[in-house]
């Protein structure tokens, strides 16, 4: 079992309504196990097109006996499920679900990057993930 931090955030449509039916999603899934929920925190966009609307964004502290890939599945699975679609990068979302911390693992591969690369810079990961850890 491996502890991991998930970020989550939306910026499309009902906004909180999407960030709960992601952690419903997420829970209804065998694993992981959700533990702890931070707030959700309003913030402006950083980076992609101007003029997007605000996101919402919470952090997600879990326990799973998924790999990081298979838990990288299935978050983007989940994603689809819910009208993610590819647009620009850093463009608008209805639903973004990240792997942010997965145990003490480090990988750099194309698909997967642990800890995730822009962690650091974004307030609004950091701000919520020091509320669950």
């Amino acid at each position: 079992m491996a502890i991991c931090y998930l970020g989550i955030g939306a910026n499309l449509g009902k906004r909180r309504k999407n960030i709960n039916l992601a952690v419903k999603k997420i829970n209804a899934l065998k694993d992981p196990k959700i533990l702890k929920i931070s707030r959700i925190i309003e913030t402006k966009p950083q980076g992609g097109a101007l003029g997007q609307p605000k996101f919402l964004n919470a952090v997600l502290k879990i326990r799973t006996k998924f790999s990081p890939h298979i838990l990288l599945k299935k978050l983007k699975t989940i994603e689809k499920e819910m009208g993610r679609v590819k647009t620009a990068r850093f463009g608008p979302r209805v639903i973004d679900l990240d792997i942010l911390l997965y145990a003490d693992r480090i990988i750099r591969q194309k698909a997967l990057e642990i800890p995730h690369p822009r962690m650091v810079k974004r307030n609004f990961v950091i701000k919520p993930l020091l509320e669950v850890l």
